[in-house]
């Protein structure tokens, strides 16, 4: 148990993230006189100072002055105190993070927020001295803002992504958290009816706003638990009410026992120009253990079925650090990968979710070590970059083993400017389905405003008037 003591409460969340970068899923309160740990944090803001203790420890920096802009204030002061509690904690119970005190799941866009602001030079200063970053994660990440500077000049101010969620999957895997359903006929084809009204209304705010459709994702869950004729009908309602799908088309087809010949062939039909198959893990002992209802052999067998189909842009997901596997079984997932030679690579790093089956169980499941998890990260990294793919985008999660990250790599010409947009938040998402995410983009102003849809299916289609008045009022304005 931590006991924390602060006079700045509006920060104890941002805190707390760092104490547990330390410490795990810690028990963190303001009254436990006899917890192992005791913190305190102040913040004076009258001489520009955050300062504190922990167990006899010490630490204090400068707060950078804000000229003036309320924003940048905040974000000043919730960097001072988070810095000194990494600091403190570094020196109370050591331990390497390569992201250093950086908990925020945008890093690329941080360093690229303050080379704007401060200056190249200076925002690099900031990631070794104020954010502890190391110099191969620093390099990672200006190494991608370098990728994405093109995609992202290329938007315009009136440019949207448009998302379409499918918020069912055939099985639960254990590591999720993600409030999908169990897919049953009866049940997606009940989901189409809200889903066709709410995209209808998204094409008519997308004509009255003067707004342009630049990139269209159909993501979930699973879209490919869908029939062949559902996904049919979907896309040509899509392409009906948008008049296309901008610049480019994903579906994240996902789990290759959902995936058949005839569904390919309704996506190539329609113009869908990428799609992603992911095993996660190569190795089928792993795959029963999480909960997958696909083998290693279906995987490849889709795979080249989806190559044989026409589909010239095929990415595959990974998970460094799945219960029970070694580097050995990372190492044989990506030799298989490398045989197969997708046109992209995600490596994800195994995050620990609150509402997951992994995190009730967690005793029954081990995890490797964290210098394991390292090295297949690094082994991941080594992998893409022998297929000719190289880091485009980058995202970290709360919980996530060794403080890592997740990367998308890419090979020329095969970058998804969804996901490029989506993850560094510069062009607006205008999002349908049950738990969907729209966000209004307001550069100029450093601001995003977000509308969350319901999570479960009935309470979506219920509130569908409340989504659309919410969606018209924000992208009208």
């Amino acid at each position: 148990m931590v006991q924390l003591v602060t006079n700045v409460p509006q920060y104890e969340n941002d805190i707390a993230e760092e104490i547990r970068l330390f410490l795990g899923a810690v028990e963190i309160r303001p009254d436990a006189p006899d917890a192992q740990f005791c913190m305190t944090i102040t913040l004076d803001e009258a001489h520009l100072f955050a300062g504190g203790t922990l167990n006899g420890q010490s630490a204090g920096f400068a707060v950078l002055p804000d000229g003036g802009d309320p924003l940048e204030r905040k974000r000043q002061q919730k960097r001072a105190v988070k810095r000194v509690a990494y600091a403190l904690l570094q020196k109370v119970c050591p331990a390497d993070m390569p992201w250093g005190s950086l908990t925020g799941i945008r890093p690329t866009k941080l360093l690229r927020d303050l080379a704007a602001r401060y200056g190249e030079r200076e925002a690099v200063r900031q990631f070794r001295e104020v954010f502890s970053v190391s110099e191969d994660k620093l390099r990672l990440a200006a190494t991608i803002n370098a990728v994405q500077k093109p995609y992202l000049e290329s938007a315009g101010e009136r440019d949207l992504d448009v998302y379409v969620g499918i918020p069912y999957c055939r099985t639960r895997c254990l590591y999720c958290s993600f409030g999908a359903e169990i897919a049953k006929g009866a049940s997606t084809e009940a989901y189409l009816v809200p889903l066709f009204e709410d995209i209808s209304r998204g094409g008519q705010l997308l004509r009255e706003g003067g707004w342009n459709l630049r990139a269209c994702y159909i993501g979930g869950g699973t879209p490919t638990v869908l029939t062949a004729e559902q996904l049919d009908r979907l896309l040509d309602h899509l392409e009906s009410v948008y008049g296309g799908y901008g610049s480019e088309c994903t579906v994240e087809a996902g789990r290759p026992d959902t995936i058949t010949r005839e569904k390919l062939e309704v996506l190539k039909k329609h113009g869908v120009g990428r799609i992603s198959v992911n095993p996660q893990t190569m190795n089928n002992e792993t795959l029963r253990r999480i909960g997958r209802a696909h083998t290693k052999e279906q995987i490849e067998e889709t795979f080249l079925l989806a190559r044989e189909v026409g589909f010239a842009s095929i990415n595959m997901d990974l998970i460094a650090g799945l219960p029970g596997e070694t580097e050995d079984d990372f190492a044989r997932t990506l030799d298989g990968i490398c045989k197969l030679r997708p046109d992209n690579l995600t490596v994800h790093t195994l995050a620990i979710k609150r509402s997951s089956r992994l995190k009730e169980q967690l005793e029954q499941y081990p995890l490797p070590e964290k210098e394991a998890v390292t090295k297949m990260i690094d082994m991941g990294f080594a992998a893409a970059k022998s297929m000719g793919l190289w880091p485009y985008y980058l995202y970290r999660q709360k919980y996530q083993n060794g403080n890592l990250e997740n990367v998308g790599y890419a090979g020329r010409g095969t970058i998804c400017v969804y996901n490029i947009d989506m993850m560094e938040e510069t062009t607006s998402i205008l999002a349908h389905g049950a738990n969907a995410m729209t966000k209004r983009i307001f550069n100029a102003e450093r601001r995003v405003e977000r509308i969350a849809a319901p999570k479960d299916v009935p309470t979506y289609t219920n509130k569908l008037d409340r989504l659309d008045a919410e969606k018209r009022a924000l992208f009208l304005q």
